[in-house]
């Protein structure tokens, strides 16, 4: 067998009902031929609202280097978790405070140059605790000198 059973996590919240369920095997050498891969995990989630009705199921699977006496399915779904949590905060700041989707720049290396330094602003706001994203950027563009402070210089 593959995937042996499963762990499985349900939660309540935000208007809905969430069951993840997750498999992990690391029996993966004969399978799967990526360097320092030493599990693969499949992950499913299934959501409702809390009538049970529209349901949404989503499968992913994925691989790690971690091997299983370091991070069991428990501990590998909260690092899924995390990883979307962290992924999905990012995105949203750089879609809303910065309106990068309506964004004109579309050929050769500036939609990834826009990119790295809008990550690189959200990552040293951050870094210096600063209370809001859009609040401190509108705070340095009413007096571009303030950016120098935040990198040291």
């Amino acid at each position: 067998m593959i995937f042996p059973p499963a762990y499985i996590q349900r939660e309540k919240g935000h208007g809905r009902i969430e069951t993840r369920t997750i498999q992990v095997s690391d029996i993966v050498k004969d399978f799967v031929q990526f360097p320092y891969v030493e599990q693969v995990v499949r992950l499913r989630y299934v959501s409702t609202d809390l009538k049970g009705d529209n349901r949404k199921e989503e499968t992913r699977y994925l691989i790690t280097s971690l091997p299983p006496q370091t991070a069991g399915p428990k501990e590998l779904l909260e690092l899924a978790r995390g990883h979307w949590r962290i992924e999905n905060s990012l995105h949203w700041v750089r879609d809303v405070t910065f309106d990068e989707d309506r964004s004109q720049v579309r050929t050769g290396a500036g939609p990834r140059t826009l990119a790295t330094l809008r990550n690189l602003a959200i990552s040293l706001l951050r870094l210096v605790n600063a209370s809001g994203i859009a609040e401190s950027v509108r705070w340095i563009a009413r007096k571009a000198e303030r950016a120098l402070k935040i990198i040291g210089a």
